[in-house]
């Protein structure tokens, strides 16, 4: 019996080339209707589609380029049609969203597949801080693959794919589901945690939502509902910061971000009267995990011209040696550097304690902050209150004159809102209820905000 295999012809040929694959139906999900139109789809190696689908289309209206692997190796091929496409989206200002789902480089290439790294990674960082880019790991990401989703903007991860630099079976530490998607969530590398690839999908949706296309466009305004449960006027209570956060944004709109890491820190995005903002919520004292979640977030909103709000309830930071060894101080001052250093519209409203470096970095008129409120009973201090009367009053401490009695003199006299606000620190006391309206306000002002920088390459910040 003859094995002669029959010649395909040519509309085979192309169904062939064309028949929906993993990587194409993720696509679809992404895209609204799920329709899209796909690059170089004939690309191929040993005879054999090459694993990647590269394509453009829109998400919410708007266009984007994305890329989905099919589970192969990455070489020299793969890379350069991922490398068109972010070519492409350099030259059309529209954001990236890459789907990962790779064993790792096609070692059978040797060097030839690092150097493929090397020119996509490249491009990542080349196009960082011009267009939004999102990671969408849904499937493995290994090696120098994670390295290349860690540098996108914003990673997003289906909760059975995996994640690690290292593979699990070579690392010497002892660490339950490494390489997992806890556990990239609990280190601060993966943002959002999603159910489903779907599910993970709508979040990158609803992400593009809040982004511009690029950092000289922006964000057009989007339909909104007011808060669902407002702040009474005369509720001093210190809820958390999702709460508060949810009193204050549009209706539903809010999209946390790393929400399992570094908790005495919130980081979020929705809308103020329909105005994409970004939402930093801050409780306790900080530790060196929540000053580079927080820097996360400003540091993104900045590039893309996105206002931050800050909320702040903060009794300074961790006070501990092993704080210090762990390079707090570092990240601390790489806090206050990047809110600095930021130009977009930066609002503060200080909700409890705002005592020493912590006011400084988050709310402080001088180096951060275009508008800062507080609330009547909140306290701004250089040191905690009852540190600074030991230091300041030891000597009045009598039986006629108790240390509580003093501590609430400095509580009213010093470290009041009325006193910052007489001092010219504050630009407003409101009532809780008030704070919607006032951040409504404040930044309908700062939308034409522009500041000219010193020219420079770059800003060196603590590393």
């Amino acid at each position: 019996m003859s094995s002669h295999k029959e010649p395909q012809s040519f509309q085979q040929a192309i169904e062939a080339y064309l028949a929906p694959t993993t990587a194409r139906q993720r696509l679809g999900m992404l895209f609204d209707t799920g329709a899209f139109v796909e690059l170089d789809p004939y690309c191929s190696v040993d005879e054999e589609l090459c694993g990647v689908v590269c394509a453009h289309g829109s998400v919410n209206g708007n266009p984007v380029c994305a890329f989905a692997q099919e589970g192969g190796g990455l070489g020299k091929i793969q890379a350069a049609k991922i490398a068109k496409l972010y070519d492409l989206a350099l030259k059309t200002g529209v954001p990236v969203v890459g789907v990962y789902d790779s064993v790792g480089a096609r070692v059978s290439e040797g060097i030839t597949a690092l150097e493929a790294y090397g020119e996509i990674l490249l491009r990542i960082n080349n196009l960082s801080g011009v267009v939004p880019q999102i990671a969408l790991v849904l499937g493995g990401c290994t090696g120098i693959s994670a390295m290349l989703a860690c540098s996108a903007d914003f990673v997003v991860m289906d909760k059975s794919a995996n994640f690690f630099m290292t593979p699990p079976a070579l690392s010497e530490d002892e660490v339950e589901n490494v390489g997992s998607a806890e556990n990239a969530a609990s280190a601060g590398v993966a943002h959002i945690v999603a159910e489903t690839d779907r599910q993970a999908c709508e979040y990158v949706r609803k992400l593009l939502a809040y982004l511009p296309g690029n950092n000289l466009s922006t964000t057009p305004p989007l339909g909104y509902t007011v808060p669902e449960a407002e702040l009474s006027p005369g509720n001093y209570e210190q809820p958390e910061p999702a709460s508060l956060a949810a009193s204050i944004v549009d209706g539903g709109s809010l999209i946390e971000l790393m929400d399992v890491f570094a908790p005495s820190a919130y980081t979020a995005f929705g809308t103020l009267n329909g105005t994409p903002v970004g939402v930093v919520g801050t409780k306790d004292r900080l530790d060196a995990d929540c000053c580079a979640k927080i820097a996360k977030i400003v540091t993104v909103c900045d590039a893309f011209q996105i206002p931050v709000i800050t909320l702040v309830n903060a009794a300074g930071f961790v006070p501990s040696a092993k704080a210090e060894l762990c390079g707090s101080v570092r990240e601390m001052a790489k806090l206050g550097h990047v809110y600095a250093e930021a130009t977009t519209p930066k609002a503060a409203v200080i909700t409890g304690k705002a005592y020493g470096a912590a006011y400084v970095a988050l709310a402080g008129r001088a180096a951060n902050s275009d508008y800062t409120i507080a609330w009547p009973d909140a306290i701004i201090s250089a040191l905690e209150p009852q540190t600074a009367v030991a230091f300041i009053h030891a000597d009045e401490i009598s039986a006629k004159r108790s240390r509580e009695s003093i501590l609430q003199d400095y509580l009213a006299d010093v470290a009041s809102p009325l006193a910052a606000a007489k001092a010219g620190y504050l630009d407003d006391v409101v009532l809780p209820g008030s704070t919607r309206a006032a951040l409504i306000s404040a930044l309908e002002l700062l939308r034409s905000k522009r500041v000219h920088k010193n020219p420079k390459k770059h800003s060196n910040l603590p590393m």
